[in-house]
């Protein structure tokens, strides 16, 4: 934007390495400018981190004062989406509330209700050059796949080896970091999918280096354990529109059935799990760690590496963890399940690698970890929605991101304290097909610590 004419010099903004450089002010002149902008003594000026952008344009503009913006380097899209589905109500209402917040917010909505439709939306309504940030490669590809052909234009991409910008690109999180000092002048708006991997030191700094003036996030789960979710506020925006689970079910998302099944350890299993348990136990009391603290974990992992007593309990940690997680009666009744779900497609979640890899081998059905190549993994995912195979065993990676329309049973055999987790996991079987009813079936060991990890992964109202 070009200042109107005026006989001082007008203020100057410019992007300058994920910071705006805001010169023309004395530092101890008054000025209207946010209290984010501070006064730098290396460059004599006055600076913020670049999403400060836009406070800073509408302090100017309240104040009447002229300026020269060569901090701004995106531009207006020239083109609007080609292919686009009909948006379902909420899908219009999530659109509209974002709209009236200024363009800037999150948009809460349960894995399958369409987030990203609401995204393609957004991009159409406000026609900025575009970065949308997801979290893994598999999600980039999809997001590329979307955009491509919904606005029939090349898309650009960072991360995978490949590192290419155009008008829309699409990133991982971890790309986005690395880049957005160079590039965060030339996107006018960011999409943040799955935003609650946002809140951290390196990838907010990624959201703070953007200058993009509008901003949208994108989750089925905002809230963080580590209570840093409140960081999104000011990374991304408020909370502008949720709904949850059970307000779509039916008419949106797939009917679904939840159910708990206590599994009952063996003799054998309980002697060994209380055994374990209780050396765990001892070292930590003798120790003085308290393991509900926010240190605890920290605390214990440190102790036990520094002698043979603490190696043997964090041995015996996780081989209690072995049972109540895997124990072999609990596999017996997942045959059971597998059985009686033959004919339909099944999803089995661990906590673990090597408890899904030993559930492939005694089951003779296909394994994705971390540690499977994209290739390897696309082929087993294609088979999977085809009905090659209709099992398909998995530790964390497939919790978000991965659409599986044709899953309709899932089976927890192990899984963290995490609601996020429990809802993501549900969520991969809620994808609405005619006449489909979902089932997640939860196995918990009795007496055990798992009864507690399960009674916290389920505080939501999906679990009601």
């Amino acid at each position: 934007m070009k200042a109107v004419e005026r006989d001082i010099e007008p203020i100057r903004l410019r992007f300058v390495a994920g910071t705006l450089d805001i010169r023309g002010f004395p530092q101890h002149a008054p000025n209207p400018l946010p209290d984010s902008c501070q006064w730098d003594a290396r460059t004599e000026c006055y600076r913020a981190a670049a999403a400060d952008y836009a406070p800073v344009v509408r302090a100017l503009i309240r104040a009447k004062m002229p300026y020269e913006d060569d901090a701004r380097a995106y531009d207006v899209l020239d083109d609007g989406l080609h292919v686009r589905r009909e948006p379902r109500p909420f899908q219009t209402e999530a659109l509209d509330a974002w709209r009236k917040s200024g363009g800037r917010g999150l948009v809460v909505l349960p894995t399958g209700a369409g987030k990203t439709d609401v995204a393609l939306l957004a991009i159409d309504a406000i026609r900025r050059d575009t970065l949308i940030v997801a979290p893994t490669l598999d999600l980039v590809a999809q997001w590329y796949d979307l955009l491509r052909t919904g606005f029939r234009r090349e898309v650009g991409v960072w991360g995978g080896g490949e590192h290419r910008t155009e008008p829309i690109t699409v990133t991982t999180y971890d790309s986005a970091y690395i880049h957005m000092e160079h590039h965060g002048a030339k996107f006018g708006l960011v999409v943040f999918d799955e935003c609650h991997h946002l809140p951290g030191d390196a990838y907010s700094l990624a959201a703070l280096s953007c200058l993009a003036p509008y901003r949208l996030g994108l989750t089925a789960t905002p809230e963080r354990a580590d209570g840093r979710h409140d960081d999104l506020d000011h990374l991304v925006g408020p909370i502008v529109y949720r709904r949850d689970v059970d307000e779509l079910t039916g008419d949106y998302l797939a009917d679904y059935t939840v159910e708990r099944i206590l599994v009952e350890l063996t003799e054998d299993e309980r002697v060994a799990y209380e055994k374990a348990r209780g050396i765990y136990r001892e070292f930590v009391r003798s120790q003085g760690i308290r393991m509900s603290g926010s240190d605890g974990w920290g605390q214990f992992v440190l102790r036990s590496s520094i002698s043979a007593e603490g190696r043997l309990a964090m041995a015996a940690y996780q081989q209690q963890r072995r049972l109540a997680f895997a124990a072999p009666s609990k596999l017996e009744y997942v045959d059971h399940l597998l059985h009686r779900h033959r004919h339909d497609r099944s999803l089995l979640f661990t906590e673990r690698n090597d408890a899904a890899y030993e559930i492939s081998r005694r089951f003779l059905v296909p394994v994705i970890t971390h540690q499977t190549k994209v290739t390897e993994r696309s082929e087993i995912l294609e088979d999977f929605g085809s009905g090659v195979y209709n099992v398909l065993a998995t530790s964390k990676v497939l919790n978000e991101g991965v659409d599986l329309p044709d899953a309709n049973v899932g089976i927890v055999i192990s899984g963290s304290g995490s609601v996020r987790e429990h809802v993501q996991r549900l969520g991969r079987l809620l994808r609405k097909r005619e006449n489909k009813t979902a089932i997640l079936y939860e196995l918990v060991a009795t007496d055990t610590s798992e009864m507690f990890t399960s009674d916290r992964r389920r505080e939501h109202v999906a679990y009601d």
